[in-house]
């Protein structure tokens, strides 16, 4: 197994982890769970450029790397609906589920056409503003509960509030995106 695929691996082995120290209260648990949930997102960023620098490249990578990203930001999200973090977190999560379920499921139909659907760029932003959401999120609470400063809660939820419907809209637009770009393999007459 090549580093950038035992990245990956580390990944979704850091994934539960960082669900536990996210749900489960013990001191620190929200900066242990910032810093855990940080590190497996920069791995993402690593193996991906990686393997593309070096001819790395696998299928093994190419069908683990999206799982491992979709696993981690989902723990984190619904790890947000049991802590109540974020207006309208059950929607977010809702739709982050539902885009990830449709173009799973279009990937795997059009694997089975022999064709393979490449992460685009929209697709990445996703990722991308989703790590960045759940980061400045967990930050946020972890700010709110250790300092209790009154006059940066309102701004913290603020911000934390934006960032996390900024990535549902950049969710929504990517799978529009890839089922408009991929509409011959769900064509309904075929």
């Amino acid at each position: 197994m090549n580093l950038p695929n035992k990245l990956t691996v580390l990944r979704l082995i850091m994934t539960p982890f960082f669900l536990l120290a996210l749900l489960v209260e013990f001191p620190h648990h929200m900066l242990v769970a910032l810093i855990l949930f940080a590190a497996a997102s920069i791995t993402d960023y690593i193996d991906g450029n990686m393997a593309r620098k070096h001819n790395l490249v696998t299928d093994f990578g190419k069908f683990l790397d999206p799982l491992a990203d979709k696993m981690l930001t989902t723990a984190a999200f619904l790890g947000f609906i049991q802590l109540g973090i974020g207006v309208g977190i059950t929607w977010i999560t809702f739709i982050v589920l539902v885009r990830e379920f449709l173009i799973t499921s279009l990937r795997l139909v059009s694997a089975g056409k022999g064709n393979v659907i490449a992460a685009n760029i929209w697709g990445k932003a996703k990722t991308v503003s989703q790590m960045l959401a759940i980061i400045v999120s967990i930050g946020g609470k972890y700010v709110i509960d250790t300092f209790n400063i009154a006059a940066a809660v309102p701004v913290i939820n603020i911000v934390t509030n934006i960032t996390l419907w900024i990535s549902a809209v950049l969710t929504v637009i990517s799978g529009v995106i890839y089922v408009i770009q991929n509409k011959g393999f769900i064509d309904p007459e075929k």
